[in-house]
């Protein structure tokens, strides 16, 4: 789902500092998206994905994600976001390995953006408009939006209109992102 991935700037070291204080044992964590269409809250899945969770909270630290847009969005499949170019090219620099797991790509569930590399997933990630089974253990599922709300406003970035190149006319982006911690009962 990436184009031609060009690199830029590796990353990798300060995502490795920020997310040296996650305990997945201890704490919940939810990534804020403050969109300007709505804030989206995503529900990660540690359980299944360990390294793509870490990977967006520590992207997410670092800010990343602020100012970013969802440059690729096709109604009824998914809305992809995560490329600091804002081309569908770009990355943080480093690659990750795929968690290929038996979560299903329905409506709501984040999932890791790639080339055809299983292992090439990086920054950019999409969320599911709908049901896309033929995603499932292809792509990596390490989360889904938390609540109706937030599901409302990845469909509404889901129906904007779109050019030829699935690039929303009307620019849908991340003004914001944040990590949000949760200690487990």
């Amino acid at each position: 789902m990436i184009k031609n991935e060009a690199m830029s700037k590796n990353r990798k070291a300060e995502v490795d500092a920020a997310v040296k204080d996650i305990d997945f044992k201890k704490n919940e964590y939810q990534i804020e998206l403050n969109t300007n269409h709505g804030k989206i809250v995503l529900n990660l899945l540690p359980d299944i994905a360990p390294g793509h969770c870490l990977n967006l909270i520590g992207l997410t630290k670092i800010g990343y994600y602020n100012g970013v847009m969802f440059h690729r969005v096709i109604s009824g499949f998914m809305i992809q976001g995560g490329c600091p170019l804002g081309t569908g090219t770009g990355g943080p620099g480093y690659t990750i390995k795929a968690e290929f797991n038996a979560t299903p790509h329905v409506d709501g569930v984040l999932s890791m953006a790639r080339t055809s590399d299983p292992n090439s997933g990086g920054s950019q990630f999409f969320i599911c408009l709908g049901t896309q089974s033929f995603l499932d253990r292809q792509y990596t599922a390490f989360g889904r939006t938390a609540d109706a709300d937030s599901l409302a406003v990845v469909h509404k970035i889901g129906a904007t209109k779109t050019d030829r190149s699935d690039k929303p006319l009307e620019a849908a982006t991340i003004q914001s992102a944040s990590v949000l911690v949760k200690p487990k009962a």
